[in-house]
């Protein structure tokens, strides 16, 4: 995704210079995004940058009146409305709508970065203090990787920007690839790359000289895991003042915005709140080949119920046709933290743009308000890998034991939110602009106060709903929530769809072994079409078995595939013929043995 690369350094300026371009060319990843590079030599920093064209970041550096305070930014901030204002009756001068404020925030702030809200990562060199300091949001969604050699501090917005100039980099860590295939994901700032970490939440790294003078941290959780908590009507009312105060900063800015709207409650709750004159606001759904899942079909219905247009993204046979192209680039761009599974997501953004280079979404509404947790580990199916690397999983499972036994929310917010959903919003980010009001800062520390009754259910977010737009809250959501009053009439129509989602998982995803024997028996009569497209717009278990089975063949049988010391060959075989057959569901085995296979393929093959 577009941010900031670099190194600190004592190097020559010349070799320092030749490998900032290095890593600015890596990220460089579309025709749209803007690039530029900033260097002090005497204090030893080398920064470059991308920056889609007409995004809150582009045009950097910002530098102050004097020019002896310089910062580099990447991502977006969510200012109070009055900062702007007070800023300039200090007789600052800064663009009306752009970042540039933000460097005499510095300057009037002792505190900074910590007053910021969004999510960002950037370097701001100080030369009356000699310093320089590389920070980030404090949920750490706007991700840095970072190198620490014997002559120089790299720093990225992606790791490959890293491995384009230190090559000996491209080694496979044990750890964190046991817990990217246990748990989907990589835990505590780890990487799959064995010298490259993450740099925490709320971070600010200071800098003299061309060397790591301090890593320190700007925030804490416990400064708002002890708030008081508030009784559940206390709790709703300061909810609701938030939510409406801070949400119209969302909408704000240069850039277009379209909704990506669900059938869900979170981005409902966006649309009750944000009122658009008609026709304003382009809403859009993602969709698929069976029928209009209820995502668009209820969205259709929220989108005219607000004046708005709607439209459908679906993912046929244009990105089928591309699988090979879309998974291997999923994969890519995010630095392998993201399965082949994700790759409608690319499809889907790269078309979204073209209707709003900025997408507002309902994103971490359920992790915020609902602490719902997202993933958790699993066991790969037996005999897939070697004994070997099973002590890996096992590890991993302990460590996300010990993660969990924390706040829930702060869980959520500080530890799924950039080890978990960092990978999607990454992919995401190469294409768009994406904002979600749901990791505000002053929202998310609200529901800190929340009781744990308002955290079991969904009342809270039906009932602003209610309050933001009453004609919303007559509509049902995709589980059947909402909608028509009558209790009778109204469990009836959550439990037909929750039947109808969970049969859709159990007919995809989660098959059984010996239903997919059943199911084989019985494909003349393509039962698929009964259950597949009601929830969800892509199912790869029948694309891997039909549309995609030659790619799954030829990337997984592949003799390279098959060398590879942790897998179990005759194994992989036996998962790969079997699904193709249908007489067995591998799903998620294919997705990870894939991912995998691209990761090397593209990263620790290649020195």
């Amino acid at each position: 995704m577009p941010g900031i690369v670099g190194l600190i350094t004592k190097l020559p300026r010349e070799r320092a210079e030749r490998e900032l371009l290095r890593m600015v060319a890596a990220i460089r990843h579309e025709s749209f995004y803007e690039t530029g590079t900033w260097v002090d030599e005497s204090s030893g920093v080398y920064v470059g940058w991308t920056a889609r064209k007409g995004s809150f970041s582009d045009g950097m550096p910002l530098r102050n009146e004097r020019g002896d305070v310089s910062l580099v930014f990447s991502g977006e901030e969510f200012p109070e409305p009055e900062t702007r204002s007070r800023l300039r009756q200090q007789d600052h001068v800064f663009d009306a709508a752009g970042p540039s404020y933000l460097v005499h925030l510095y300057e009037e702030d002792p505190a900074f970065p910590a007053g910021l809200n969004g999510r960002f990562h950037g370097l701001l060199a100080d030369r009356t203090h000699g310093t320089a300091a590389l920070f980030n949001d404090r949920y750490g969604m706007q991700r840095l990787y970072y190198h620490e050699s014997k002559d120089a501090f790299y720093f990225a917005a992606e790791a490959k920007a890293i491995l384009a100039v230190r090559p000996e980099l491209r080694k496979a860590d044990p750890r964190g690839m046991g817990e990217l295939i246990s748990c989907g994901c990589v835990l505590e700032n780890r990487t799959i790359f064995d010298g490259i970490h993450v740099l925490p939440p709320g971070s600010s790294w200071v800098f003299r000289n061309g060397s790591l003078e301090l890593k320190s941290s700007y925030f804490q959780p416990q400064e708002w895991e002890q708030q008081e908590q508030l009784d559940p009507e206390t709790y709703y009312q300061q909810l609701r003042e938030v939510f409406s105060r801070t949400l119209p900063r969302y909408f704000a800015g240069a850039e277009k915005i379209g909704i990506s709207l669900t059938g869900g409650l979170d981005s409902r709750m966006i649309m009750a709140w944000q009122p658009s004159p008609p026709g304003s606001l382009p809403c859009y759904s993602f969709g698929g080949t069976y029928r209009d899942c209820q995502d668009v079909v209820i969205a259709r219905r929220v989108a005219k119920a607000c004046s708005q247009t709607h439209q459908v993204i679906p993912v046929a046979e244009e990105f089928l046709s591309n699988f090979p192209h879309y998974a291997e680039r999923t994969v890519y761009l995010t630095d392998g933290c993201v399965p082949v599974t994700h790759s409608p997501d690319l499809f889907v953004n790269e078309r979204a743009r073209q209707i709003a280079p900025a997408r507002m979404t309902g994103n971490y509404g359920g992790e915020v308000l609902r602490r719902v947790r997202a993933f958790k580990p699993g066991s790969p199916l037996a005999g897939l890998f070697h004994s070997d690397v099973e002590p890996y999983f096992q590890q991993a499972k302990s460590t996300y034991g010990q993660l969990i036994e924390t706040h829930p929310l702060s869980f959520a917010v500080f530890r799924q939110a950039p080890w978990h959903h960092h990978g999607l919003l990454s992919l995401e980010q190469t294409q768009i602009t994406l904002r979600s009001p749901f990791l505000d800062n002053a929202l998310v520390k609200t529901v800190f106060q929340a009781p744990d009754s308002a955290c079991r259910d969904n009342q809270a977010s039906l009932r602003l709903i209610e309050d933001g737009n009453p004609a919303l809250k007559s509509i049902r959501t995709d589980r059947g929530l909402a909608g028509n009053h009558n209790s009778l009439f109204s469990a009836g129509n959550r439990a037909f769809f929750e039947f109808t989602y969970k049969a859709e998982y159990a007919y995809d995803y989660g098959m059984p072994q010996w239903v997919a024997k059943v199911d084989h028996l019985l494909s003349p009569l393509h039962l698929e079409r009964l259950f597949l497209g009601r929830q969800k717009f892509y199912h790869f278990r029948v694309w891997y078995r039909d549309r995609l089975s030659a790619y799954v063949r030829e990337m997984l049988l592949d003799p390279r595939t098959l060398s590879r010391p942790y897998l179990n060959p005759q194994k992989v075989e036996e998962v790969v013929q079997g699904h193709i057959k249908g007489t067995r569901n591998y799903t998620t085995e294919i997705h990870t043995l894939l991912t995998l296979e691209i990761v090397h393929r593209l990263f620790l093959d290649s020195k």
